[in-house]
């Protein structure tokens, strides 16, 4: 998918169309469409050359690399320039593909299909600020809402008007957004989408030291956040170069960013403000699927695509299901979905190294770009899959990420990691040995069952060993191997 924007233009190439896409390749070129635009009318032609050329020469990736389709939308600065008309010919003439250019109320609808796609079931307002302009829109957990705006508030007019009238420009952007801004009628929640802010959130985490450092589902106070965009809009630009956590090519748009955060969050009031990797772009896939795969969960797709095919065994993961479903009696939904992603994910690690495997599994998921989940979900699934693979409790590659779920948490983490350990052990991995077992846990015995005419599938110390460490866990003292 190549997208037209109005500071760069950019290549994303998708494993598939499906509920949770991974990219494969990722490239921009900062063409700068959108430069100087409110006072010409116009795309300069530098600009559109740069922006011909960029798109020819992702067709021409895209191609090479065996894309099925290949969209190409445009956006802000092509839709308001007097000569967009002009680059869309001349790209199609160039590279023989037409271009779909949105609207600003197609976009917003894209972008929050985008945060719809990436989160579960996400309720709140959804701010998109790109290169030329911010839409604002509506997620209601499956679908957008009616309610949405598009306004000339993205990164490059906010630069020119931070450079024209300095702190008059807070002004300004509050005088644009009057009346405009959708009211917050759902969870108080404000979902951020765009380049810009997903840089002030890497620089956020960097100031406060936060535990895990991936954009996506950061989940930040909008009283904190907003305290910390009036210090960034302030900073002089050397010194903003100098932050830890903020792209070279980032750190001329981040004032930009930062005050029209500031002001957003002042009119929206939200509680909390979580940031997006998914907006236009992985909207509109979203919205090419069919219904019944846009309601699919994310986060068991994206387990499932990822961790079957380089499981020795994919059938096991469905085994490993069945085999915990009645270890937690109190399970809720959220819970559930966490476990089926466990067993799917349970085989990832299995050629590597021993004496690194649980360490560079928990590495691995806590910063794969898994969608559907939060941090602190997040954190669970690696904290699980590093006790699948024998991590201890203690171990310091666990910290400081571990601190964003609760000691009751992690317990549970290394409980259900332990289980699929000892039913991996147990059955060599195979789903027809696997199914002949139950766990039986009272609050003296974990005992492994047997089902009869199967007692010829033998104990053994390695068996023995997981049990014990099961049981550890647990807090309960025996253990036990028979029948059924």
């Amino acid at each position: 998918m190549i997208d037209i924007g109005s500071n760069s233009v950019r290549l994303v190439v998708y494993n598939d169309l499906g509920r949770a896409p991974l990219p494969r390749f990722n490239e921009k070129s900062l063409c700068g469409l959108g430069a100087g635009l409110d006072k010409t009318g116009k795309l300069a032609e530098d600009a559109m050359a740069c922006a011909v050329q960029a798109v020819h020469r992702f067709c021409v990736i895209a191609e090479a690399m065996g894309a099925n389709r290949i969209d190409i939308i445009a956006t802000e600065a092509v839709r308001r320039a007097t000569n967009g008309d002009s680059l869309i010919q001349a790209i199609k003439e160039r590279s023989g593909r037409g271009i779909r250019l949105l609207s600003g109320t197609e976009e917003a609808h894209f972008a929050t299909l985008g945060v719809v796609s990436g989160f579960h079931r996400p309720k709140g307002l959804v701010g998109d600020m790109g290169g030329g302009s911010l839409e604002v829109a509506e997620a209601l957990e499956d679908k957008v809402g009616e309610r949405s705006v598009s306004l000339p508030l993205g990164a490059l007019p906010v630069e020119a008007l931070l450079a024209e009238l300095g702190d008059g420009a807070k002004r300004r952007i509050d005088e644009i957004m009057k009346g405009q801004l959708p009211p917050l009628l759902t969870k108080p929640v404000f979902f951020a989408v765009g380049g810009g802010w997903r840089a002030l959130a890497r620089a956020h985490m960097e100031s406060v030291g936060a535990p895990l450092k991936v954009a996506h589902g950061y989940d930040v106070d909008a009283g904190e956040l907003r305290s910390f965009a009036k210090t960034i809009w302030r900073m002089a630009p050397d010194k903003i170069s100098a932050l830890p956590g903020v792209s070279g090519r980032r750190a001329r748009n981040l004032p930009a960013a930062a005050l029209v955060m500031d002001r957003v969050l002042k009119a929206l009031k939200p509680e909390r403000v979580v940031f997006s990797a998914l907006g236009v772009r992985e909207g509109w896939l979203y919205s090419q699927l069919k219904p019944e795969l846009q309601r699919r969960d994310p986060l068991i797709d994206g387990a499932q695509a990822f961790g079957l095919p380089v499981a020795r065994v994919p059938a096991f993961a469905p085994a490993l299901v069945r085999w915990t479903n009645t270890l937690f009696p109190d399970e809720t939904a959220d819970e559930r979905r966490l476990r089926l992603a466990a067993c799917a994910l349970s085989d990832i690690a299995w050629a590597d190294h021993a004496d690194v495997k649980a360490q560079q599994c928990f590495q691995r998921i806590v910063h794969f770009p898994l969608i559907g989940l939060t941090h602190a979900e997040r954190v669970f699934l690696a904290a699980t899959l590093h006790a699948r693979h024998g991590g201890k409790q203690d171990d310091p590659c666990l910290q400081p990420a571990v601190s964003l779920v609760t000691p009751s948490v992690h317990r549970r983490a290394q409980i259900l990691g332990r289980t699929l350990q000892l039913g991996h052990r147990f059955s060599g991995s195979v789903p027809e040995i696997l199914d002949t077992a139950s766990l039986r846990i009272t609050t003296d015995t974990v005992r492994l069952e047997i089902a009869a005419g199967s007692e010829d599938v033998p104990d053994s110390d390695a068996v023995q060993m997981r049990m014990k460490q099961l049981a550890k866990i647990l807090g309960v003292p025996n253990t036990e191997f028979g029948a059924a």
